[in-house]
């Protein structure tokens, strides 16, 4: 049995903190997806996977469109290029 600490509570936000914060996170990305460029179909990305008790903060999220978001989840490239984003 580890004697370690226990990890600290994801951090998950209501429904309306968590738009506050998604537009938040489109201003400031400049409404580009951060591996592309484009500017449709944008989405919010966890870096750290919300399965993987990724964090509702800014500094977990990042601006993808959709092509490319689907690119990080089927792709281990691309988490390459989102850790140094």
């Amino acid at each position: 049995m580890s004697q370690g600490r226990p990890d600290p509570p994801r951090l998950r936000l209501d429904p309306a903190s968590y738009e506050t914060l998604r537009q938040q996170i489109l201003r400031r990305d400049g409404w580009r997806c951060q591996s592309c460029g484009g500017m449709s179909n944008l989405e919010i990305h966890h870096k750290g996977f919300r399965s993987h008790s990724g964090h509702d903060s800014e500094e977990n999220l990042i601006t993808l469109c959709t092509q490319c978001h689907a690119g990080v989840h089927h792709n281990l490239n691309h988490i390459s290029f989102l850790n140094s984003v």
